[in-house]
C-alpha cells in the first residue's frame, strides 16, 4: 500500500503535465479551425478592415480578459472570442491575395506554419530539452523587431521588410519551443494561456509567411 501510494505521489506531475499538454492541443485545434472559418467568412464576404487601432485595442483587451478568465471556464469562451477577432482581421489581407490570383501563396503560409509546429513539437518531445534559456533569446529578437520597425518607418526597404518578417519567424518558433517546453517541465499548468501563447505564435508565423513570399515574389 505504502508503494502504490509513493508511485501516485511520483506520477502525479507526470499526469498533470500530459493532461495540460493534451487539452492544450485539443483547444489549440479548435481554435484554429474556428479562427480560419472567421477568416474564410470575412474574405468571402470581404468584412471592412478593423484598422491598426481596433486590432491592437480589441487584441489586447481580449487577451487581458482571457488571462483574467484562464482558471475559469469563461477563459474558454474568451479564448475563442480572441482567436475569433485575429481571424476577422486576417480577412482584407488574404483578399487581397486572391484578388491578385496568388493563393499559392496562402497555401504555402499554411503548410509552412504548420510543419514549424509539427518540428517544434517533435523536438521538445524527442530531445526532452528544457528551453527555459530561450527566453533572453526570445526578449533580444523582439527588441531587435522594435529597432528594426523604427528603421522600416523612415527607410520603408524591402529588405528591411523582410528582415522583420524574418525575425518575426524566427521569435515566435523559437517561443513555440519555449512553451512547450514550458509545460513539459510544469512551468505553465494552465492550457488555456498556453494555448493563447501557442496561437499567437503561430498567428504571427502565419502572417509574416505571406508577408515575407509576397515580397520575395515581387
Amino acid at each position: 500500500m505504502n508503494q502504490l501510494v509513493k508511485d501516485i505521489l511520483i506520477n502525479k506531475p507526470i499526469l498533470n503535465t500530459n493532461k495540460v499538454l493534451r487539452n492544450t492541443y485539443f483547444l489549440l485545434f479548435l481554435t484554429l479551425l474556428f479562427s480560419g472559418f472567421i477568416a474564410t467568412i470575412s474574405t468571402i464576404y470581404c468584412l471592412p478592415s478593423p484598422g491598426l487601432l481596433i486590432v491592437i485595442v480589441g487584441f489586447y483587451s481580449l487577451l487581458f480578459l482571457t488571462q483574467r478568465l484562464s482558471n475559469s471556464v469563461f477563459g474558454i469562451f474568451s479564448t475563442f472570442a480572441l482567436t475569433g477577432f485575429m481571424g476577422y482581421t486576417l480577412g482584407p489581407t488574404l483578399s487581397k491575395i486572391l484578388f491578385t490570383g496568388a493563393n499559392n501563396i496562402i497555401i504555402l503560409s499554411l503548410i509552412g506554419t504548420a510543419l514549424i509546429l509539427l518540428f517544434c513539437s517533435f523536438y521538445v518531445f524527442i530531445t526532452k530539452k528544457n528551453m527555459s534559456f530561450l527566453i533572453s533569446t526570445i526578449t533580444s529578437g523582439f527588441l531587435s523587431l522594435i529597432i528594426l520597425s523604427i528603421l522600416n518607418s523612415f527607410f520603408n526597404l524591402s529588405i528591411i521588410s523582410l528582415t522583420i518578417s524574418a525575425v518575426f519567424i524566427i521569435c515566435s518558433s523559437i517561443s513555440i519551443l519555449w512553451e512547450i517546453s514550458n509545460i513539459v517541465y510544469g512551468g505553465e499548468t494552465n492550457y488555456i494561456r498556453a494555448t493563447i501563447s501557442l496561437y499567437v505564435s503561430l498567428y504571427n508565423i502565419f502572417v509574416n509567411l505571406i508577408s515575407s513570399i509576397s515580397l520575395l515574389r515581387r
